[in-house]
């Protein structure tokens, strides 16, 4: 079974990116909540260099069927040419919670997966 709901990651540079991301994403309906979890220490390569920064980790909880749209909209609004964007199933979780989080997102189309169910219904 496709899972109904996810977590997105991504890194930003500043709390400016991080608030107008989590901002816009919540105000289209396209996550439920955004965590911006300051004081990530980052080393990785970038154009043959070995880099360190100071970033902020956005924990995006959202529909599974919402990742293009999602992807669409970092890439569109985040200032690194190459934006950080991890997706991790939630296979389970309080389902006081995940009602509230498919409550508060956008319905969506379902994956080929899904088996005609709609996003959001309990198989």
């Amino acid at each position: 079974m496709a899972p109904i709901y996810s977590i997105v990651l991504v890194t930003v540079p500043d709390k400016k990116v991080a608030d107008s991301l989590s901002e816009g994403l919540v105000e289209r309906k396209l996550a439920a909540c955004v965590n911006a979890v300051p004081g990530v220490s980052s080393v990785y390569w970038w154009e043959e260099k070995l880099h360190r920064a100071e970033e902020i980790l956005l924990l995006i909880k959202t529909r599974a069927g919402l990742l293009p749209e999602i992807t669409e909209f970092v890439k569109q609004n985040h200032p690194y040419s190459v934006p950080e964007i991890i997706v991790l199933d939630i296979p389970d979780g309080s389902e006081a919670y995940l009602n509230w989080l498919g409550a508060h997102c956008l319905f969506s189309k379902p994956r080929a997966a899904d088996g005609g169910r709609r996003a959001g219904e309990r198989g």
